[in-house]
């Protein structure tokens, strides 16, 4: 049964229980215990500050005015009473609610759902809390803003170059436009854009990011951990009970009315698509993911990518669900049209909501899409596969028809995918095929009043860098092949159709691109017309060469990554990403600015007011 086969058999089944997002309570564990609330005056001023409490939100925690979240205190198990306080009025006065105790194996939550605040400013959580072991406290800082842009934006467009770091797209502008006498013949359209900043990427539990917790950030405000979005990690094993913060499609659509969507060549349940509106400490969950698009209040307009093998029913072929709920068929059920071909997409109309899957996983990249002979190694049967602009035009074409405007997340997924095999031509490909489509949304806004802001930005960076070229001109291979300084010269790409895509990815004279963080590889530097991993697992399990990337010529190169840890494929690194962006609000990103204001700068340009609710 080939691909298009596969998206086709739909098998009917009812969805078996609802797994409805709310920002709701967890289950308890065990009977309340015997703790007190009450008020800080009674208890101890001795307590001291030490680690046996965790505050969730964390400390430095930046919200929008109205935005929502839970509120959630952990403590030891030794506690009797406990005072929680926000500039110094009880917790339950200022949210309006009592708290839940809940008991659980190895600590005591305190625990308040769906609040925020209603007004702008600092504010400082207390809580002290008395304990067998004495009296101990907690203090963590919060800041609330609301701000607007000099010109108010109608529409937003988040292109999200997945790894996109600024060397790759430095491959991408030398391979697409050229050098003559040592200046670029021209830049990236994205390159173009009046508004400029450097974005650092860390999560708050480590100093490189995964997706996940990277696109929270930029459609949250907050910052989570790695393989969570839209939550804050709690210390239940439970990946859907932790508190959670309320995201952008979420708070657009309650408080402007306005649609929203993800268009990605992923899975559209992979972590950048799935962190506009999931909440869960593990991005693996995504068979919840899938089903959980439609259970929000407001469901996403467009949702177009890779991934059917978690909306086709269990008994379907190739599908990873792990029961017999047939996703497809509930969107269809909700109204929503199903294209599964580049062929199909076309066919869709703009006054309907559309779900597109046109692979089982991730979608193939330009280069093996539409640049190579078909392979059908490769392909496996998804020989009709719309690119990314096709997808981002078809959902601009359905969003637009709200006349609150529109939030659209647009993500190149494989740039990151193809560098962690350390397939840069691919990913170099991928890059332009990107800033192609940033290029028509730069036209698209135009053509509509300049109305649209529009902001790329790489999620992270990998540790890519370009040493100079490598060239066999002199009868010279592998190690001995690169060329430095001057005696690099210049690569010999040729785009003689002018589509901005070099007619030919292994030029004679080639890039000479190495990586800062990799298992041990073999290496030849030309390109794989087969793509293929770097390294494997060994009969002992630990992470060897890939023999299948073996050509002639190639060499043994020791990586730097531990062979006992499973990685087998390059890793991402901490380096700051580029963004750059135009239109309503751009001018709030200028010099180095952490990843969660992106989310502050989108809401500022479009000027939200996060205390209405129209959803009411």
């Amino acid at each position: 049964m080939n691909g298009k086969q596969h998206l086709r058999k739909m098998v009917f089944f009812a969805l078996a229980g609802a797994l409805a997002f709310g920002l709701s309570t967890p289950a308890v564990q065990a009977a309340a215990p015997a703790v007190t609330v009450s008020s800080q005056a009674n208890l101890p001023s001795t307590a001291v500050t030490n680690n046996a409490i965790k505050v969730m939100p964390i400390n430095q925690a930046k919200f929008w005015q109205g935005q929502r979240f839970d509120f959630e205190v952990e403590l030891p198990l030794t506690t009797k009473e406990v005072a929680v306080t926000v500039n110094g009025e009880d917790a339950s006065k200022v949210f309006k609610q009592d708290a839940t105790i809940t008991q659980y194996a190895d600590h005591i939550s305190y625990r308040i759902n769906d609040v925020s605040f209603k007004d702008t400013g600092d504010k400082r959580v207390n809580v002290v809390a008395n304990t067998a072991q004495g009296a101990i406290k907690q203090t963590d800082n919060y800041k609330v803003v609301n701000e607007k842009a000099q010109k108010k934006a109608k529409n937003v467009i988040l292109f999200i170059g997945d790894g996109m770091s600024m060397q790759a797209k430095e491959v991408a502008r030398i391979l697409s436009k050229g050098m003559s006498d040592g200046k670029f013949n021209d830049v990236l359209a994205m390159e173009k854009m009046p508004n400029m900043a450097l974005i650092t990427t860390s999560g708050y539990d480590s100093i490189v990011t995964d997706s996940a917790n990277s696109a929270s950030a930029y459609n949250t405000g907050n910052k989570s951990v790695v393989n969570a979005m839209g939550v804050y990690e709690n210390s239940t094993p439970d990946p859907l009970d932790d508190p959670k913060v309320e995201n952008i499609s979420e708070i657009l659509s309650r408080a402007k009315d306005m649609s929203y969507g993800m268009v990605t060549t992923a899975a559209v349940t992979d972590a950048t698509p799935a962190a506009v509106t999931a909440h869960t400490r593990r991005r693996g969950e995504q068979n919840f993911i899938a089903t959980d698009f439609l259970n929000r209040k407001n469901p996403p307009a467009v949702v177009l990518g890779g991934g059917a093998q978690f909306f086709l029913p269990l008994d379907t072929p190739g599908s990873k669900r792990k029961d017999n709920v047939n996703v497809i068929q509930e969107f269809k059920n909700k109204g929503y049209q199903f294209a599964g071909t580049k062929t199909e997409l076309a066919q869709t109309t703009a006054d309907k909501p559309i779900l597109g899957l046109f692979t089982m996983n991730t979608m193939n990249v330009y280069m093996d899409r539409a640049f190579l002979p078909q392979n059908p190694t490769v392909l496996k049967g998804f020989n009709d596969q719309p690119g990314l602009l096709d997808m981002t035009k078809k959902a601009v074409d359905v969003l637009e028809k709200n006349p609150n405007g529109f939030f659209l997340m647009s993500e190149a997924g494989s740039i990151d995918k193809q560098l962690h095999t350390m397939d840069w031509q691919r990913s170099a490909y991928d890059t332009i095929e990107f800033d192609q489509t940033i290029k028509w949304a730069q036209d698209y806004s135009k053509a509509h009043g300049d109305n649209t802001l529009i902001i790329v930005v790489a999620d992270h960076a990998h540790g890519i860098s370009i040493t100079g070229t490598y060239s066999e001109k002199d009868g010279k291979v592998g190690r001995e092949a690169v060329r430095v300084y001057g005696d690099a010269g210049w690569p010999t790409f040729v785009d003689a159709n002018r589509d901005g895509f070099p007619d030919n990815p292994d030029a004679d004279v080639t890039l000479a691109v190495q990586y800062a963080n990799s298992p041990d590889h073999y290496e030849n530097y030309r390109f794989q017309n087969t793509p293929t991993d770097p390294a494997t697992a060994g009969k002992d399990g630990l992470v060897i060469a890939n023999p299948k990337r073996a050509p002639q010529g190639a060499r043994l190169v020791q990586g730097d990554l531990p062979t006992t840890t499973g990685e087998t494929s390059e890793v991402h690194s901490a380096d700051d990403v580029v963004l750059m962006a135009q239109g309503p609000g751009s001018e709030y990103f200028h010099g180095v600015m952490d990843n969660t204001e992106v989310f502050f700068g989108i809401l500022r340009a479009l000027g939200v007011d996060g205390n209405k609710d129209n959803t009411k």
